[in-house]
């Protein structure tokens, strides 16, 4: 019997990860959770998004009998990636080992940044993997990070260009282009919406990594490692809920993703 592969975000911000993903494994199955009902995570104490996260999680094993959950929200996974795992008799992949080991790779000068919510950065979540992934791969890398409150309802509310979103891209990057990078992560699953803004203030030299791609590879490798790849050249089906606004989700989703998010169907919290 198939089985889908669970993916949470707080929001929109996870289907970048869910397009790699489709796009990378089309043979399987997707269960896409987006908890726009309680989004923004990033400015809430990490006890109450680690419930969230847990809770998002078990639904998907429950609910839709996921045989890997994907946690596409970096916030999220700074909060409760270990009590998940601790929760849940399947495979967890997150997103941010595979976007420090992808930004260590990355850089030329050892010199690299992160952006993301108030909770990812302050929890020290990028500090550790990108030690971590520069003592894997054998390099240097010294970090910079920095919280980007905002960027995230930019997002949910489908403004990715213009001149608001510019002006506090620029305030908020400075630290950034002080840093003298040349590599910056994007350590929110919402931010690749705003890369080209993000690319403009930071310039031409400074190469931007999303953990998307990144973490598309690495729950490949894990799942076929375990045997619990779908082979099928078939197509496999795609299923997209919402704990907020239904509407708006299929609306804002089918803009920033594509028409797959208009049949999107309501998800509610226990």
């Amino acid at each position: 019997m198939r089985r889908p592969i669970g993916v949470f975000d707080s929001g929109f911000g996870g289907l970048t990860v869910a397009r790699a993903l489709l796009d990378l494994m089309p043979g399987e199955d997707f269960v896409y959770i987006g908890d726009t009902g309680r989004y923004p995570y990033g400015s809430k104490p990490l006890d109450e998004v680690r419930e969230y996260a847990v809770e998002l999680a078990t639904s998907l094993v429950d609910d839709f009998d996921a045989k890997a959950i994907v946690v596409a929200c970096n916030t999220a996974t700074a909060a409760g990636l270990e009590e998940i795992r601790r929760s849940l008799a399947v495979p967890i992949i997150d997103v941010v080992d595979p976007g420090a080991s992808a930004l260590v790779r990355a850089t030329r000068s050892g010199q690299v940044g992160v952006i993301g919510t108030v909770g990812t950065i302050s929890s020290g979540a990028y500090l550790r993997a990108v030690d971590e992934a520069a003592a894997r791969h054998g390099v240097h890398a010294e970090l910079a990070s920095a919280a980007c409150p905002g960027f995230v309802e930019f997002v949910e509310r489908g403004q990715t260009t213009g001149d608001e979103v510019m002006v506090l891209a620029e305030r908020l990057l400075a630290p950034m282009r002080d840093a003298n990078i040349d590599t910056l992560l994007l350590g929110c699953t919402h931010y690749p919406f705003l890369a080209r803004t993000i690319g403009e203030v930071m310039g031409p030299d400074v190469v931007l990594v999303s953990s998307a791609d990144e973490t598309a590879f690495a729950a490949r490798q894990q799942l076929e490692e375990l045997g619990l790849l779908e082979v099928s050249r078939a197509r496999g089906s795609r299923r997209f809920l919402s704990s907020g606004d239904v509407e708006n989700f299929r609306e804002l989703g089918a803009m920033l993703f594509g028409a797959e998010l208009q049949s999107a169907e309501p998800w509610a919290a226990r």
